[in-house]
């Protein structure tokens, strides 16, 4: 009984010491004319990868303007007019990276956003030990072992989510693009059809003109014809 519960407080350890990344997803609106910023903490040595996309563009084009700038106020990732794109980052310093999104060239075009963002840094956590336990006592693999069996699932759990969010999001934007186009064929096909109508309309007040001597088209028809 005490040999399962050495394993097990390892086991549960071991799960502890994988907590090594932040990660975080958002979707949000910048209306024309803004920037909106997020700030996030980061240690020195952290890795900070930044994916966004842009779903919804209203009825312009699906574009916005990215740059990532660290505590000091340098720009250390820029991006002009994008629809998206993922970037990579290491942290020199700790303190409260900003991620900003500029919609301000924009003067009546809202843009929806998806942005995501995952920070990888060291373990925080001190090794812990358990005193009185050997390596012979641990039934077939070793903790370094289940440790690194537990960072290759959390990787790969990590990708999968990752992809699914993009999947989301790219479907997301589709179905705004798909939308916005309906709107527009909508819109010429009522604009045709009201020309059509009006046309129409003036071709039979013109011919009914040609034979009815009292209109004043006729009249009119009559007086050109004179000259």
């Amino acid at each position: 009984m005490k040999q399962k519960q050495s394993d097990i407080l390892c086991f549960l350890l071991c799960c502890i010491s994988t907590v090594l990344c932040l990660e975080k997803e958002i979707t949000f609106n910048v209306d024309p004319g803004k920037e909106d910023c997020f700030f996030q903490r980061a240690k020195k040595g952290d890795v900070i990868d930044v994916d966004y996309q842009v779903i919804d563009g209203g009825h312009g084009d699906l574009d916005i303007t990215f740059h990532l700038v660290d505590p000091t106020g340098r720009i250390l990732v820029a991006d002009y007019k994008k629809s998206e794109n993922t970037h990579r980052a290491d942290a020199s310093m700790d303190g409260d990276y900003k991620f900003c999104f500029d919609n301000t060239f924009s003067g009546y075009n809202s843009k929806a956003i998806f942005f995501e963002f995952i920070i990888e840094g060291e373990d925080d956590y001190p090794d812990s030990t358990i005193e009185g336990l050997q390596p012979e006592d641990v039934y077939d693999i070793t903790v370094q072992d289940i440790q690194e069996m537990l960072n290759t699932v959390k990787t790969h759990v990590t990708k999968v989510r990752h992809l699914q969010d993009l999947i989301k999001s790219s479907e997301a934007r589709d179905r705004n693009v798909a939308e916005e186009n309906f709107f527009k064929v909508n819109t010429f096909s009522f604009v045709q059809i009201g020309v059509m109508c009006l046309v129409g309309f003036v071709q039979v007040v013109l011919l009914r003109s040609l034979f009815d001597e009292k209109s004043r088209a006729h009249n009119l028809w009559r007086k050109l014809s004179t000259r």
